[in-house]
């Protein structure tokens, strides 16, 4: 969505800056994070999807302590660079997904 549509994502992103909505995206953040790191030993690549849990999970960690004033100024921030610099992290966490879901694949090789 943030590279096809950069502004509507933006939008749904003021709407879930609230203290609930901080603490909801915190609590997935870090349940991604722990999720990515339990199943990282039967990936392909252990130690890398370890890691990027680990960062996930960190960030869900501290997603809280922003408080809805500091994220509502980077929203904004955010907002006033345009669409290319939304469409740039859309960009990258699309890729960061695609190696996701390319470490948890099952092997097509016959065995």
């Amino acid at each position: 969505m943030g590279i096809v549509a950069p502004d509507r994502l933006m939008a749904a992103g003021r709407y879930v800056i609230t203290p609930a909505g901080l603490y909801a995206i915190a609590a997935l953040r870090v349940g991604m994070g722990l999720v990515l790191m339990l199943v990282a030993p039967t990936s392909r690549a252990p130690k890398t999807l370890r890691a990027v849990g680990a960062v996930v999970l960190v960030a869900g960690l501290a997603t809280p302590l922003f408080g809805v004033d500091r994220a509502r100024a980077i929203a904004d921030w955010g907002a006033a660079q345009g669409p290319a610099l939304l469409r740039g992290v859309a960009g990258v966490m699309l890729a960061i997904g695609s190696f996701i879901a390319f470490a948890v694949a099952a092997d097509r090789r016959p065995a």
